[in-house]
């Protein structure tokens, strides 16, 4: 009965809605897959995909075209960026409280790499296979996006 009042009335007022943020999963083609673009967060130093909060005047796709450029230094090619996903985890926030963040995840071919981006220097960057990417990941959902999106990403957004 106690159990039942907690789990079922208790918890969920004192459980803190989910937030919402953006990736971008930055991807070329490779041999006979592709490559994913990984950075290094900026205070745990754990590899995640380029990623934030809405920006003001920003759609997602737009958000994460302004974070894979920020974060990673990516231009976008000629393949339209489209939605592949969404994952979620408990993002820490000041004070160390998770806080449950809901991530809409849209793939960006990359057109261009440049060394001169907003967070150069403060970020690594690495070219992974996705089976790379996924077990450097932390995130038990982006993992599992990961482990699975190359044949995703070969396919046309129309096919």
């Amino acid at each position: 009965m106690i159990r039942t009042l907690w789990t079922n009335f208790i918890l969920p007022i004192l459980r803190r809605p989910s937030r919402y943020q953006v990736a971008a999963l930055c991807w070329r083609p490779a041999r006979d897959d592709v490559e994913i673009l990984l950075v290094t967060s900026l205070e745990t130093r754990r590899w995640v995909l380029p990623k934030g909060w809405p920006k003001s005047g920003f759609d997602g796709l737009g958000t994460a075209l302004e974070e894979a450029w920020e974060e990673a230094g990516v231009r976008a090619g000629a393949t339209e960026p489209r939605p592949v996903g969404r994952y979620r985890y408990d993002k820490r926030m000041r004070g160390g409280l998770p806080v449950p963040t809901d991530v809409d995840v849209f793939a960006i071919e990359i057109a261009t790499l440049l060394d001169d981006y907003p967070e150069a220097g403060r970020r690594d960057r690495r070219w992974m296979s996705p089976a790379e990417a996924a077990a450097a990941v932390t995130e038990p959902d982006l993992k599992e996006l990961l482990d699975g999106v190359g044949p995703r990403l070969r396919t046309p957004a129309h096919a």
